[in-house]
C-alpha cells in the first residue's frame, strides 16, 4: 500500500482526485530531476521545455498542478500560467526562476501562480509551495540567498535583458563599465 506524503502545511497529494503536475523548464536535467522526484510524491508528471509545448499539453488536458521557469527558450512562462489559469481556475501553479525580484513574483501572482520560488530549489520545497493552502504566506526559505548572490543575479539579469551589451548595462546600473566587467568575469557567490 502507497503511504500518503503529508506536506508542512497538512494537505496531501491523496487529498486531490487529479493528480496531475506539468513541469515546464527548459533545463534539461533539472526538469528530468524534478519529474522523478515529483512522481515518487505521488504526482502524475508531465514535462515540457517550451512555452509552445505546454500550451499545446494545457490545452489537451488542464493540470492540477503546475511548475513554470520564467524564462524559457522561446518566451516567458508567465504565457503558460495564463492559459492554465483560463483553462482551469483552481490550478495550483508556482513559477520558478533564477532571477528572483520582485516585479516578476508581482507578474507571477497575478497571473495566477499561488506561488514564487527562486531556484536553486528542491522537490520538498515545491511540493510544499504545491500542496500549502492558497491564503497562507509561504514559509522562509531555509537557505535563501545570499546579498552578493542576490546582486550578481540582478547584475546578470539586467546584462541579459540589455542584450548582453556591456555598455548599456553599465549605463543602466549607473556603473563603471569595466568595474561591471569585472563583475561579469566572475564566478557566481554563493
Amino acid at each position: 500500500m502507497k503511504r500518503s506524503i503529508e506536506s508542512p502545511a497538512g494537505l496531501k497529494i491523496s487529498d486531490f482526485e487529479d493528480k496531475s503536475l506539468l513541469i515546464v523548464d527548459d533545463d534539461d536535467p533539472f526538469r528530468d530531476r524534478l519529474s522523478r522526484a515529483m512522481e515518487k510524491k505521488g504526482f502524475q508528471v508531465n514535462s515540457a521545455k517550451t512555452v509552445e509545448n505546454a500550451i499545446k499539453m494545457v490545452k489537451s488536458k488542464t493540470p492540477q498542478f503546475a511548475v513554470v521557469d520564467l524564462r524559457l527558450e522561446d518566451g516567458n512562462g508567465l504565457e503558460v500560467i495564463q492559459h492554465i489559469n483560463t483553462s482551469k481556475k483552481d490550478s495550483r501553479v508556482v513559477m520558478l526562476t533564477g532571477y528572483g525580484n520582485l516585479p516578476t513574483a508581482v507578474a507571477a501572482v497575478k497571473s495566477g501562480a499561488i506561488d514564487y520560488m527562486a531556484k536553486p530549489v528542491d522537490a520538498d520545497d515545491v511540493e510544499s509551495a504545491l500542496l500549502a493552502p492558497k491564503e497562507s504566506k509561504a514559509k522562509p526559505p531555509d537557505n535563501p540567498m545570499s546579498a552578493d548572490r542576490v546582486k550578481w543575479e540582478h547584475i546578470h539579469r539586467v546584462f541579459e535583458l540589455c542584450n548582453r551589451n556591456v555598455s548599456e548595462t553599465a549605463r543602466r546600473l549607473k556603473m563603471h563599465r569595466r568595474t561591471l566587467q569585472r563583475i561579469l568575469s566572475k564566478r557566481s557567490p554563493q
